[in-house]
């Protein structure tokens, strides 16, 4: 019983150190920025036709959505004026 435990230990550990390299290669982020000023456009006013509708959580969620986006374009603009480019 004490091996089987073992046994299957071990496969756990190994599927967290692949999960881990598979992180490390996901760092890499790219953006396009037209498409996310679109998608923040679009959901800013997608927000507004909610809070006409009455819907006001649903606009508010909607709200959220886009400034967490436009967040992460703010940050993908900070990292490309501050990248110091190619080395070499």
């Amino acid at each position: 019983m004490a091996g089987g435990l073992l046994l299957a230990a071990v496969p756990a550990q190994a599927a967290t150190v692949a999960d881990q390299a598979t992180i490390s290669v996901r760092g890499a982020i790219t953006c396009d920025e037209g498409k996310m000023h679109k998608q923040i456009a679009d959901l800013r006013d997608k927000a507004f036709d909610l809070d006409r509708q009455g819907k006001k959580a649903a606009a508010k969620r909607a709200r959220a959505k886009a400034d967490a986006l436009a967040k992460k374009l703010k940050q993908c603009q900070d990292a490309d004026e501050n990248n110091p480019g190619p080395i070499g």
